[in-house]
């Protein structure tokens, strides 16, 4: 039987695994990618260590990126706001994805047969944001969640209690069982059991933010499709310029 290995040919942005060692409410998250986009497809990889105190996290917001052309799929993130006093507010993004060796092209068919492994990518997001609508041309949505900062913060901790385990021990990806948004799912439920319930729009990622709405994890802004067109950051994207905060600009 094919097990699922840490020791292949990894695409650059790949290579790297994120782990996170906690100190009481202090952590230190090891290899936060940041990856400076030159185009679409010519980038050079990064990672740096981020410290900080739990107890700064103060919200956490839910990213959407439908894919083109299909969506009714999309991949999904969640952003942690640390506000730490006397500080700029800074964001992290957790993000389950396919760990891609080079040459490999993903599927969701293939997603679904063994044959990617799962990874959870520990981002700034200058790189998962940025490079999808600067460079990528994808739309991004951006939700605010209704948790609370001390859900945020449990949640926060049981995402790299996830990400050490991966770093220990592979996973295979499945497109429908194993996946960014059921990740999330899993996640939220166990810091608060039966929270989410799930529908066909768990299947159908690109419709989750639909989901999230109507079971109240987002901040309404009216209507739901009011709220969505107030999360599309694009066009706030092409407002900016290299002196500005790209994470206080798309949410303004």
């Amino acid at each position: 039987m094919v097990a699922p290995s840490q020791h292949r040919d990894w695409e650059p942005l790949y290579s790297v695994l994120p782990t996170a060692e906690f100190q009481g409410s202090q952590v230190n998250v090891h290899n936060v990618r940041y990856c400076k986009y030159i185009d679409a497809d010519s980038y050079v990889p990064d990672w740096y260590d981020k410290s900080f105190d739990v107890r700064d996290i103060r919200a956490v917001d839910f990213v959407l990126m439908p894919f083109p052309g299909n969506p009714a799929l999309a991949h999904t993130q969640i952003s942690f706001e640390i506000a730490p006093p006397n500080a700029p507010v800074d964001y992290l993004v957790v993000s389950a994805e396919v760990r891609k060796e080079k040459g490999e092209t993903y599927g969701p068919v293939k997603g679904s047969t063994r044959q990617f492994e799962l990874t959870y990518v520990v981002a700034d997001e200058r790189d998962s944001i940025l490079s999808q609508t600067r460079f990528k041309d994808r739309d991004v949505y951006l939700y605010r969640s209704t948790a609370t900062p001390e859900q945020s913060q449990r949640l926060f901790r049981d995402v790299m209690a996830r990400v050490n385990g991966l770093a220990a021990k592979p996973e295979f990806y499945d497109t429908l069982t194993n996946n960014c948004t059921t990740n999330i799912i899993e996640h939220i439920n166990r810091i608060q059991p039966r929270r989410v319930t799930y529908d066909y729009r768990v299947l159908l990622p690109g419709l989750s933010d639909e989901l999230a709405y109507d079971q109240g994890l987002i901040v309404h802004r009216g209507t739901f499709q009011q709220t969505k067109t107030a999360a599309y950051v694009n066009p706030k994207v092409q407002q900016l310029s290299s002196g500005e905060d790209f994470s206080k600009l798309i949410r303004r």
